[in-house]
């Protein structure tokens, strides 16, 4: 992941119930990201203890590009779907400065269970 990354990450408070069909709905608008030339890829990840709450992170290219994104015709039609579902919701950017790559995956794996990893 190059250093120039810029990250886009919303918390999002869903209608108590409409979870599933935020989801859902969520998938099928998704290209309207994930199309877009700057776009490096997005997540949907539902919060691990506090029901409703989801966070959607996607990575750019740039800053400018993705600016370009946030105020595209696509992007506010994107919202406007999404915009029922929500109670309320923040938004935060960032650059990402490093990035160090897990093992899974990795030629770097040498130890194949916790135990292994733990015992070196």
């Amino acid at each position: 992941m190059s250093e120039t990354v810029f990250r886009v990450m919303l918390r999002l408070q869903i209608k108590p119930g409409m979870e599933r069909e935020f989801e859902r709905v969520w998938l099928e608008v998704g290209d309207s990201v994930t199309t877009h030339p700057a776009n490096l890829g997005q997540w949907l990840a539902s919060d691990g203890e506090e029901k409703g709450i989801y966070y959607i992170m996607s990575d750019w290219v740039d800053e400018p590009r993705f600016r370009e994104f946030e105020t595209s015709d696509r992007h506010l039609d994107h919202r406007k779907k999404l915009h029922p579902y929500r109670v309320g919701g923040t938004m935060s950017t960032m650059h990402i400065v490093a990035h160090l790559p897990g093992a899974v995956g990795s030629a770097l794996v040498e130890a194949p269970t916790h135990q292994a990893w733990e015992a070196r």
